[in-house]
């Protein structure tokens, strides 16, 4: 069963906290949070009034079956949302504190801070080098370059596979390759947050496992928010996990929120237990 290839993979003891609680809260304050949060598309709502906050330094995986607002989630926390003419967002999303949805507030500032890597590789049709330097060239970032290249591909774990080809185009790359491309390009402006829409979906299962490998690695240093279907892999991947989904109207909704050992190990919501099982979506 689906269920028992995710606890095994989880490798944990899984003792019921009777204290637990549906929706996990932090007492140190998130590096982000959404309050009241909704999304409409043209007058429809994907979903209303959402809470939810995110710790720093942890990998966050939201999973729920398509259609339930999650990956729209995950575009509210940089504002890409902004760039779909018919999204309406309301309600508030707060980085450290402040809130990025601000009139006076530039969203392409918020996004070097707040990164993002989308399902399918997306990189420049310009060399490997300047796939990475080009976050940095145009915030006019005071640093040595090729220094940060180099730091930024090592980061990804790809400098050793590239470091001799850098004035190649980066469309040369292996899928599996140009998304952590992508994810250097990313590290380049040194974000404290990194937003990943399903970044394993394409990818062959060796490219998969260096992906995994890279989230861990970077939540040491970076927050990291994914979204997946693969509930293996948001079980190897994640401190917490969010599930989402949606109601007779199809309205998103968050149904419960915790850390990795109680979504799927002792999961409080029956939905929950039945997506995390493969009985549902």
């Amino acid at each position: 069963m689906v269920y028992d290839s995710v606890l095994n993979g989880l490798k944990l003891n899984f003792n019921h906290i009777m204290s637990e609680e549906k929706f996990h809260t932090f007492k140190n304050q998130p590096i982000l949070e959404c309050k009241n949060l909704t999304v409409e598309y043209s007058s429809k709502p994907a979903f209303k009034a959402l809470n939810f906050q995110i710790p720093e330094n942890k990998v966050v995986a939201l999973i729920g079956p398509s259609g339930c607002g999650k990956s729209t989630l995950l575009r509210c926390f940089n504002r890409m949302n902004d760039t779909i003419k018919a999204a309406n967002v309301t309600g508030n999303v707060f980085f450290k504190g402040n809130d990025i949805y601000q009139k006076n507030l530039d969203p392409t500032n918020i996004r070097f801070k707040i990164g993002m890597v989308f399902q399918k590789p997306n990189p420049f049709p310009k060399s490997i080098f300047d796939n990475v330097a080009f976050g940095p060239k145009i915030n006019k970032l005071n640093l040595n370059i090729e220094e940060l290249v180099e730091h930024s591909l090592k980061r990804a774990d790809l400098w050793d596979e590239v470091k001799d080809r850098l004035k190649d185009n980066a469309l040369e790359l292996s899928g599996g390759q140009q998304q952590r491309l992508c994810i250097a390009r990313a590290l380049a402006v040194n974000p404290e947050v990194i937003l990943m829409d399903e970044p394993a979906s394409a990818l062959d299962p060796i490219s998969t496992q260096k992906i995994e490998d890279l989230i861990k690695i970077l939540s040491e240093n970076v927050t990291i928010v994914i979204v997946t279907h693969n509930m293996q892999q948001a079980a190897r991947v994640s401190n917490y996990a969010a599930c989402m989904m949606s109601d007779e109207n199809r309205i998103g909704e968050l149904v419960e929120y915790g850390t990795n050992e109680q979504i799927f190990g002792n999961p409080l919501d029956k939905r929950t237990e039945d997506y995390v099982t493969g009985r549902i979506g």
